[in-house]
């Protein structure tokens, strides 16, 4: 009955398209008819977009993806691995990964490879994702060598796999997966000529024009609000537009004033969601490794003539300086001395789309000191296992758990179901302070109607937190996960000293709560789980201080 109430609980937020799709799928798959030999356009010469990724093998023979090493004599398709690593192993980004251009034997290798032994339409490389990442990884590679070089067998399946993508787009998933697809369409079309290479690159550009305006906000960030995703689809608009600029197609030069602006305005979003070691913060499904870097987007768009100005400094209000970055709905605070606070009043979003949303509203990240002091415990995996779960939850975030429950209920992997709305948010900045109040409903459904409430006031040298719980529940716990480089002395009770790796020292101090230390962990890569500290906070009412100090040197 839980379960089914889950199920309903999400299903609701869905759309009627996406309901349609998943059962128009579970009866209708794709078939590839015969068709004339395809040819090249021969607009895209050269591929010259920047790399990221490193390469995953040397030899063709084995792989290193997440952390976990495979070999492929075993199958393209073997059981014994995760589906994720699966689909990594059919995207071929070696393709196109850093320093490609010198390993063309492998890189020949693996599509013939491929080929042989994934007959149309079987494995889960046919499968619409891995199809979208594998068919740009295709084209890009294609693009370097020379027409003479180009085998008719790649071309003839380039132009298969392509046919299968068209049959079965993610409507029923939308999101990213839509936008994969999209890509994908358009990359295919641009380099196959005739009339197959006409009516992909066509459908591809009409889903972008519904997708991109939908998918980026008006601050500039993805709508699934993870820094991580964020990024690497600043890096696919990063490849339209080099796509733009190579080919000169008309039906992409009629774009490319929005896909420049989105590229644009993404970077200075992204600016906002690092920490000052220039990697991203850890909400929703965030981790490092995965996703191109802040440095290595502006790189690309610099190359493209899209890099934002730097934002300037309010004078008025030094050393404290404020970001609302109002339609994703996260705050950022920085201090003069290189110290940031990033926090959640964000909604889960989007809601008919919510797979890599966490239980974590009104959450948040600070570094001093240039480094990372409190974080979030980010991802070390996916799949719908406990792990999943408890990383997704309220309890691995730096927030408030209540009677035991997320404050969204995530569920199966990739699900929510009834989710916390912030409301209330109020931001107040005056010389020496800045304020930002903000509440979540995600505890009302539970039967004492529980509203948390919570107000950080920064100052100079100090971040102090106000919680406050209205309603009745029975045990309240605030979570704050600390770095693993940080090292905690208890002072007395409720007052501990941090220590950085750099000798500064913060001073965290609670009232209204009973302290504990426990151990706990940090997922800062797929495969990674580094031990840390994680500070617990049982409520003895229904309301908790904390006070973070710190002394700059």
């Amino acid at each position: 009955m839980r379960r089914l109430l889950l199920l309903l609980h999400t299903v609701r937020y869905l759309k009627i398209q996406q309901l349609v799709y998943r059962v128009y799928y579970r009866f209708s798959k794709p078939r590839l008819k015969k068709r004339p030999a395809p040819e090249m356009r021969g607009v895209i010469t050269a591929w010259s977009g920047p790399n990221f990724i490193l390469p995953a093998t040397d030899d063709g023979k084995s792989f290193t993806f997440l952390g976990e090493t495979g070999y492929l004599q075993y199958g393209w398709n073997n059981p014994a691995f995760s589906k994720l690593w699966l689909y990594n192993l059919h995207y071929q980004d070696d393709l196109n990964a850093v320093g490609a251009d010198g390993r063309s034997a492998v890189c020949q290798q693996l599509v013939e490879n491929w080929i042989d032994a994934n007959p149309p339409l079987q494995g889960n490389g046919w499968e619409p994702y891995c199809l979208s990442l594998r068919i740009v990884n295709w084209v890009k590679w294609l693009s370097r060598l020379q027409a003479d070089e180009v085998d008719p067998r790649w071309l003839s399946s380039l132009a298969c796999q392509a046919n299968a993508l068209a049959q079965q787009l993610e409507f029923h998933i939308l999101a990213n997966h839509l936008f994969a697809n999209a890509k994908a369409l358009v990359f295919a079309g641009s380099f196959l000529g005739g009339k197959q290479g006409d009516a992909l690159l066509g459908r591809g550009v009409r889903l972008l024009d519904q997708q991109v305006p939908e998918q980026f906000l008006a601050d500039g960030a993805h709508y699934e609000l993870s820094p991580m995703y964020h990024a690497t689809l600043l890096w696919d608009m990063c490849d339209l537009v080099q796509l733009q600029q190579q080919t000169r197609l008309v039906a992409l030069d009629q774009r490319k004033t929005l896909w420049r602006r989105v590229i644009t305005h993404g970077i200075s979003w992204l600016r906002k969601m690092v920490h000052p070691d220039g990697d991203i913060a850890f909400f929703n499904d965030a981790t490092l490794g995965i996703a191109p870097t802040l440095k290595q987007l502006e790189g690309y768009a610099g190359q493209l003539g899209c890099v934002p100005e730097p934002i300037s400094r309010n004078a008025d209000f030094a050393p404290l300086q404020l970001c609302h970055l109002k339609s994703s709905g996260y705050v950022v605070i920085d201090w003069a001395e290189g110290h940031r606070a990033l926090l959640d009043a964000a909604k889960v979003g989007p809601g008919y789309q919510p797979g890599h949303a966490h239980a974590d509203t009104l959450s948040f990240e600070l570094s001093l000191f240039g480094q990372r002091v409190f974080v979030n415990s980010g991802i070390s995996q996916y799949g719908e296992d406990t792990e999943r779960h408890r990383q997704r939850s309220t309890a691995a975030h730096n927030t408030l758990e209540v009677d035991g429950e997320n404050s969204s209920e995530i569920w199966a992997g990739f699900r929510v179901a009834r989710r916390a709305k912030p409301i209330d948010l109020a931001i107040r900045q005056q010389e020496g302070y800045i304020r930002v109040d903000a509440a979540h409903d995600g505890y009302q459904r539970l039967p004492g109607k529980v509203l948390h409430q919570r107000q950080w006031l920064a100052k100079p040298s100090e971040l102090v937190i106000e919680d406050q719980l209205s309603g009745d529940f029975k045990q309240a716990k605030a979570y704050f996960h600390l770095h693993p480089d940080v090292r905690l002395e208890q002072v007395d009770g409720n007052h501990l000293q941090g220590n950085l790796a750099q000798c500064q020292v913060f001073n965290l101090s609670f009232e209204g709560g009973i302290v504990e230390t426990q151990a706990g962990s940090w997922h800062p890569a797929f495969g990674v789980s580094l031990p840390n500290n994680c500070v617990v906070v049982t409520l003895q009412a229904s309301e908790l201080k904390t006070q973070i100090s710190w002394r700059d040197v």
